[in-house]
């Protein structure tokens, strides 16, 4: 059997020795600054919103440059390109306070805000001595015991700026060349990424300011009445629906209350159908301040008029509401609902459910209509109209939270129940206060009768 000859002979193989020690500490140099900057870039990645991905850049950029203090601002897209409100990193509030009354021409980011430049940056190796360091920044820098600055764009090509971040040095100097490629490099890939952050935040903005739109911005008044209500808007891309309040000054001088939410996009609606449900809100929100209008000392008959037109315009949709008239004069209520919650009347004695006829939501049945119910307040009684997803955000269960709801508005203290604005705000704490942000919007309303 014949040996197997290799293709080339073995002494015709190219020999390049061994790498000098100077190769080998340059290849594993980069390689420490390529994982490195992977390490960073995966943190920036992972970052979920505006806020997160500002912090991390931050921190990214510190721990890159060996600083241990920055500063990071936005630019906010529009003709007036304004500045978002600067972020900072070992900066406390008075600190921040203290670099925004720097002149943005003599700051710490200087021109990179208006003509940032590929890989442009801004360097001040020492900021008691620099000649371009203006007087309100330097005395600034001293008082905060800053030496030096380094500064990074965050632009883009397709975007222009989109804002800037500085990192400080407590002691003048400059970070060497191998820091200064690694933060540019990192601040061009963040540039991209804070790009989709701003447009998302934008229209999120725009989204809020609708909602925002599709409610009252001024709540009647009357005499021997206060009126007060506070909503706090669900995460759209979490949220099935859309909840409303209102107060309607009547013709006869009575008042007209209402809470309610919208659902969905029908049967097994989900995450994602709020815009649609939200701007279903609005169209009901409209008819149901008519329908008051026309007939508003009949809460029964507002709120079948109410069914009879989401059965006719929006027959995939239903909603849950209670509507009450209220006569200042004499203190008296009439009131209804449909599928809610009912209402918290808070007396002198304590707190107790306003128990409505239990209802199908409006668009559930082939015709709705329930009793109303008529009581009377008494000189100092409170009556509270909330959502159902406030309640179930007091509680483990609906019953649960209708029930600690209940204890909260009867455990208020003297103060807080003469005022609505403040009840509202007393019971809605709990609620914001729970794990994470609420996924429907929260709304509570609370007449108090002199």
């Amino acid at each position: 059997m014949t040996d197997v000859q290799p293709l080339l002979p073995v002494a015709t193989l190219p020999d390049f020795g061994e790498p000098s020690a100077d190769l080998q500490d340059r290849l594993a140099g980069w390689l420490s600054d390529f994982t490195s900057l992977q390490e960073h870039t995966e943190l920036l990645a992972r970052a979920r919103g505006l806020a997160a991905t500002l912090d991390t850049v931050l921190d990214s950029g510190a721990a890159l440059l060996g600083a241990r203090r920055g500063l990071i601002v936005t630019v906010r897209p529009g003709p007036a390109r304004t500045l978002g409100r600067p972020v900072g990193l070992g900066l406390d509030r008075s600190m921040l306070g203290a670099l925004e009354t720097v002149p943005a021409e003599h700051g710490p980011f200087a021109e990179l805000l208006s003509h940032p430049v590929r890989g442009g940056r801004l360097l001040i190796d020492d900021l008691a001595t620099d000649p371009t360091v203006g007087p309100r920044f330097r005395e600034v820098a001293a008082q905060l015991g800053l030496g030096a600055c380094y500064a990074l764009p965050l632009a883009t090509e397709a975007d222009g700026p989109l804002g800037a971040a500085a990192w400080f040095y407590d002691e003048p100097g400059r970070p060497d060349e191998r820091r200064e490629h690694l933060a540019q490099r990192y601040c061009e890939f963040a540039a991209q990424l804070l790009a989709r952050q701003l447009e998302a935040e934008q229209a999120v903005r725009a989204t809020e300011a609708l909602r925002r739109g599709l409610l009252p911005d001024h709540l009647p008044t009357a005499p021997g009445v206060k009126v007060a209500a506070r909503c706090r808007p669900g995460a759209l891309e979490r949220s099935a629906g859309s909840a409303w309040y209102d107060a309607i000054a009547l013709p006869d001088g009575t008042l007209g209350l209402t809470v309610g939410s919208v659902l969905g996009d029908g049967p097994g609606a989900g995450p994602g159908s709020a815009p649609g449900a939200a701007a279903a809100m609005g169209r009901v929100r409209a008819a149901l301040r008519a329908y008051a209008v026309l007939e508003g000392e009949d809460p029964v008959s507002v709120l079948g008029d109410l069914e009879l037109l989401l059965k006719t315009t929006e027959p995939t949709r239903s909603a849950t509401a209670v509507y009450a008239c209220v006569n200042p004069d004499d203190r008296q209520i009439s009131l209804a609902g449909a599928g809610h919650c009912p209402p918290v009347l808070l007396t002198r004695f304590g707190a107790n459910f306003v128990e409505t006829s239990l209802s199908a939501p409006l668009g559930m049945l082939s015709c709705w209509e329930a009793p109303g119910v008529e009581l009377t307040a008494e000189p100092g009684d409170v009556l509270v109209l909330y959502t159902e997803s406030l309640a179930r955000r007091c509680g483990s269960t609906l019953h649960g939270g209708q029930a600690a709801l209940r204890r909260a508005a009867s455990d208020a203290p003297r103060d807080v129940r003469l005022d609505p604005d403040r009840l509202c705000e007393h019971l809605l704490a709990p609620a914001v206060a729970g794990d994470g942000p609420a996924e429907d919007d929260l709304v509570v309303l609370a007449v108090r009768f002199d």
